[in-house]
């Protein structure tokens, strides 16, 4: 008896403590579309289905005069469909079997045990959710329930004799009464639309023989303490009412509102920051409109070359004026030194890499360029040996090689060409090793 008494005790102060908690989802200011609805919009799940089983005894937490002294804990199972009619309120259809077993009855009486076999219990029960209202979160996670209601059960009784009495060994009778159903719990949230569901039900039979036995004046009672799980029905993108939070989407619906104002606040005084740059904008060129910086009579927003020194000549762009062009000619001694250089250029075989024999002509040719500002063109060219591609390149390459050097003694960059024509213009026969060689070559057009 004490086992029985602590173990409803345990089950009663967890469902007790349950309905304290408001153990919920934390608040963000992200509204989630699994989380939210728009307050009185519907798009609620409302129907679910539940299957449970556990534990069936004689002893309730509503302690009386119970006809036998010894409550004997037996296996029971049941389950439910359920309509959520409000985030706090819900009908319920149940169903559950099961047995009740008792020993050692109070006063005198033949029979020493008893044993009822619930064929079946229905009844029609209120729901009413309790804690799933908080302002600053988004759904609930526990939600502690109470529940009340009534039905009709169908059981059948029976009774063993003591040993060495007179009467019958046993004795079985069938019955169909009135009950109600008096219960708490507690659900846990699992998953969206899955619930834990933890529960404690009193069931009050209206008359004396659920155990076969007329004891006092009372009706029989027994408890159904159980676990199951709640699925609920419809589309997964929807919330469930009896998880949801309706005081919080009030909440959010006013935060969301004033967030609006707040940007539109900000936006527009974005706009007014745009308007003045706009303004400043204007007043500055209205400004450029009489101002020259550089004093060359030329107004900043014609003039093309600003900042040209004072008593510079420019034109009516503000752009200096181009000096006298003086002609230079390309003499025969010029001629010579770029086929000196020509003559003495060498590469490392299959390479770009001049060689320093070829450095002391190259120098020259550096020197007339700076001197007289010519204008230089680099073709480069292979004989057929190899790829079409590695020739291209290669030729190339040793263009670029011999610019590099150039300009790197002195020469204008911008008054070099170098281009790479591969094999594509032998001026000699691929067939022999001497006209291979003068394949491999680089020209130097002076101009």
């Amino acid at each position: 008896m004490k086992l029985n008494l602590k173990k409803a005790g345990l089950l009663l102060s967890g469902v007790v403590m349950g309905s304290k908690l408001f153990a919920q989802t934390p608040a963000d200011t992200t509204i989630k579309t699994q989380d939210y609805v728009q307050p009185f919009s519907g798009g609620f799940r409302t129907w679910s289905v539940g299957l449970h089983g556990g534990m069936m005894s004689p002893y309730t937490i509503f302690r009386g005069q119970e006809d036998y002294k010894t409550p004997n804990e037996r296996w029971g199972y049941g389950g439910y469909v359920k309509k959520q009619l409000l985030h706090s309120f819900g009908l319920q259809a149940n169903f559950f079997r099961g047995h009740v077993q008792g020993t050692t009855p109070n006063g005198i009486n033949i029979y020493n045990r008893f044993e009822t076999k619930i064929k079946y219990a229905v009844d029609i029960s209120a729901n009413i959710t309790l804690a799933n209202i908080n302002w600053r979160n988004h759904k609930s996670f526990m939600q502690p329930y109470l529940s009340v209601g009534g039905g009709s059960m169908n059981y059948s009784t029976s009774l063993y004799a003591n040993a060495g009495a007179t009467a019958a060994n046993a004795r079985t009778d069938d019955f169909q009464q009135f009950y109600i159903p008096l219960g708490a719990g507690l659900k846990v949230n699992l998953a969206p639309g899955i619930n834990l569901d933890l529960g404690y039900q009193v069931n009050f039979v209206q008359s004396d023989n659920l155990d076969g036995y007329n004891y006092g004046s009372g009706n029989d009672k027994f408890s159904y303490a159980h676990a199951g799980l709640e699925f609920s029905l419809g589309k997964r993108s929807k919330p469930q009412l009896a998880t949801h939070n309706p005081v919080n989407s009030m909440r959010v619906e006013y935060l969301t509102a004033e967030r609006a104002l707040q940007m539109q606040v900000e936006q527009q005084r974005a706009a007014n920051e745009q308007l003045r740059n706009d303004l400043n904008t204007t007043n500055a060129n209205l400004a450029r409109l009489t101002t020259d910086s550089d004093g060359d009579g030329v107004f900043d927003m014609n003039d093309k070359c600003p900042n040209t020194p004072r008593g510079t000549k420019v034109d009516g762009q503000g752009c200096p004026l181009a000096a006298p062009v003086t002609k230079v000619y390309v003499t025969e001694e010029d001629k010579r030194v770029v086929k000196d250089a020509i003559t003495n250029l060498e590469f490392d075989l299959g390479k770009a890499t001049i060689r320093e024999k070829s450095f002391p002509s190259l120098d020259r040719v550096a020197e007339l360029l700076v001197n007289k500002n010519f204008s230089l063109k680099l073709a480069g060219h292979t004989d057929d040996t190899g790829s079409d591609a590695l020739n291209l390149k290669l030729s190339k390459d040793r263009a670029e090689s011999i610019k590099a050097y150039l300009v790197e003694k002195g020469a204008n960059a911008s008054r070099i060409e170098a281009t790479g024509y591969g094999e594509a213009q032998p001026i000699a026969s691929n067939k022999t090793a001497a006209g291979r060689q003068q394949n491999r070559r680089v020209e130097f057009t002076l101009f």
